[in-house]
C-alpha cells in the first residue's frame, strides 16, 4: 500500500469529479478453484485498490458524495479464520491504513444502499466482471444478472484518474517493469533446441517470484507465435523455430508489466527469419520515435502499420501504395492486432471499465478487421503509461480464407506468403511512460535487434 494520504487524495479528487451521488465499490471475494477450501491467488479488484488500497477479500465500500461520507464493509476474522490464517490486523486497523473512519458490517451494506435509494439519492456502480459481483448487485439494488446499468460519469471519473499515473505509481510500475525484463533475460538465456515449452516458462515464472512478485497474465512461451494468446507449453522446441515469449511480472501492490520477446531458438536468424525480424524492429523503433503528448495514437499504429507494409513490399509479399494498404486494411493479414494499450493496477488497464472509455475517450472504435482490436487509439497525454507492441505473423488459417475470396488482392501477393507458412510470428514488447515532452522507457532496455539476440543468446 501506498501512504494513508494517497488513498484520501485519490476519493477526494474523485469526489469532484462524479459531483454527486452515492458510488459503490464491490471488492473481489476468494474463488475456490475446484472446491470452496481450495482457492484461486487472492486478487483484489483494481479500482478498489485504487481508492482504498486493502488487498483484503470480502471487503464493500460506499463514497457518499451528497453527505461527504465513506465507509467500508466487512466483518471481522473469526478464531476459526485466525487458526488456519494466522493473525491479521482488525477490520477498523485495516480502514485505517486507507484513511477510513466509518466501518461497519457487511450485512448492513444492503440497508444503507437502500435508505440512499429512498432518500432520492442514485446508487452509482461500475461493470461487473465477476459473477459474483452480478449477483451481489442483484441483491443489494435488484438489478439482474446481464441487466447492468453502470453509471457512465462514475465510469469517466474512475478511468480519468487512473489513467494519469503519479509519480508514486510509476515508481511501482517501473519495478514490475524491471522484473519483467529479468523474466525475459531468463527466457533468453533458456531457450534451446530440445527443450521444452514449459522449462522455459518455469525459468520465467522463478523470476517473478524470487521478487516478490506474481504474474501479471498468463505467461506466453511458444513455438507457434503466430497464435496470438497461446497458452499452451507443450512442445518441443526444435532448431530452425522462432520463440516468442510474452510475460509480465505483478508487484505486491498490483502494478503491472508487460513485454514480449522474439528469439531464435537455435541462436541465429534464418535469411528469411532475419528478414521479417528486421521489419518489426523497424516498425518497433518507428512507432517508439512518434510518441509525444497530443499524437492521436491511432496514428502511431497507422506509422506501424505503414512501415510493416513497406518492408513486405521490399521482399515481394505486398504491392502497391502503403499509405492505401494500410487504410483499406490489407496490413492485417500480417498485422491483426493494435499497437498497444494502457497498463498499471491491470496489465490492460481498466479494460473492465470498457475500452471506448479508457483507450477510446469515448469515440467509437473502428469495425475494420486488424484496426477494430486497437485498445488505444485516443491522444496521448502526460501520465498515461502503455505498451508498444508491433508484430507480424503468418497464420495458416487466416491466409486461407483471404486468399480464397481474393481479399485486397491488389495489395497482398499470395503467391508469395505461401513460402512463409510455416514461419509462425514475431512480437516484441516494451512499456512507455508519455512524458511532458516525449515518451521515457519503463524498465530494463532489453536490445531488440537482430545481431544483439543472437550475441545474447551465445553468451
Amino acid at each position: 500500500m501506498f501512504s494513508k494520504e494517497t488513498y484520501v487524495r485519490r476519493r477526494e479528487a474523485l469526489k469532484r469529479k462524479a459531483g454527486k451521488g452515492v458510488l459503490l465499490f464491490l471488492g473481489n471475494d476468494e474463488a475456490g478453484a475446484n472446491y470452496a477450501d481450495n482457492c484461486y491467488p487472492f486478487r483484489q479488484d483494481s479500482t478498489f485498490l485504487y481508492f482504498f488500497g486493502l488487498p483484503f477479500a470480502g471487503l464493500a465500500a460506499v463514497i457518499d458524495v451528497d453527505n461527504d461520507r465513506e465507509i467500508i464493509f466487512g466483518d471481522e476474522l473469526t478464531v476459526d479464520d485466525i487458526v488456519w490464517m494466522g493473525a491479521q490486523p482488525a477490520l477498523r486497523e485495516k480502514c485505517d491504513l486507507a484513511g477510513i473512519s466509518q466501518v461497519r458490517l457487511s450485512a448492513e451494506l444492503g440497508a444503507c444502499l437502500g435508505a440512499a435509494v429512498r432518500g432520492g439519492q442514485t446508487v452509482c456502480y461500475l461493470p461487473p466482471y465477476r459473477a459474483e459481483h452480478g449477483l451481489k448487485l442483484r441483491t443489494l439494488l435488484g438489478v439482474e444478472p446481464g441487466c447492468a446499468q453502470p453509471s457512465a460519469d462514475f465510469v469517466r471519473a474512475v478511468v480519468d484518474l487512473r489513467n494519469h499515473k503519479t509519480d508514486e505509481e510509476v515508481t511501482e510500475i517501473e519495478r514490475a517493469c524491471r522484473v519483467t525484463a529479468a523474466m525475459h533475460m531468463a527466457a533468453i538465456r533458456t531457450v534451446r533446441p530440445g527443450r521444452y515449452e514449459y522449462e522455459v516458462a518455469a525459468e520465467i515464472e522463478a523470476v517473478a517470484q524470487r521478487h516478490n512478485c506474481r504474474l501479471s497474465f498468463p505467461t506466453i512461451a511458444t513455438v507457434n507465435g503466430q497464435t496470438l494468446h497461446n497458452h499452451c507449453h507443450d512442445n518441443r522446441i526444435e532448431a530452425g523455430r522462432l520463440f516468442l515469449v510474452d510475460a509480465g511480472a505483478e508487484t505486491q501492490g498490483g502494478y503491472a508489466g508487460d513485454m514480449s520477446t522474439t528469439v531464435p531458438a537455435s541462436g541465429l536468424f534464418t535469411p528469411q527469419q532475419r528478414e521479417i525480424y528486421d521489419i518489426q524492429v523497424a516498425c518497433h523503433e518507428a512507432s517508439v520515435a512518434a510518441l509525444r503528448p497530443g499524437i492521436r495514437f491511432e496514428e502511431v499504429y497507422d506509422i506501424s502499420a505503414r512501415v510493416i507494409v513497406e518492408g513486405l513490399t521490399a521482399l515481394g509479399l505486398m504491392c502497391g501504395d502503403a499509405e492505401e494498404a494500410v487504410r483499406e486494411g490489407a496490413h492485417a493479414l500480417f498485422y491483426p492486432h493494435g499497437l498497444g494499450h494502457m497498463m498499471g493496477l491491470d496489465v490492460h488497464d481498466m479494460e473492465n471499465l470498457g475500452e471506448i472509455f479508457v483507450g477510446y475517450g469515448g469515440r467509437p472504435r473502428s469495425t475494420q478487421f486488424g484496426r477494430r482490436s486497437l485498445r488505444l487509439a485516443r491522444t496521448l497525454e502526460p501520465g498515461f503509461v502503455h505498451t508498444i507492441e508491433p508484430g507480424i505473423y503468418f497464420i495458416p488459417e487466416l491466409i486461407d480464407l483471404w486468399k480464397s475470396e481474393k481479399r485486397f488482392a491488389s495489395f497482398i501477393n499470395y503467391d508469395r506468403v505461401e513460402a512463409y507458412r510455416g514461419f509462425g510470428g514475431i512480437r516484441n514488447e516494451e512499456d512507455y511512460l508519455i512524458t511532458a515532452t516525449g515518451a521515457r522507457l519503463l524498465g530494463t532496455k532489453i536490445a531488440r535487434r537482430a545481431d544483439d539476440i543472437a550475441a545474447m543468446m551465445a553468451e
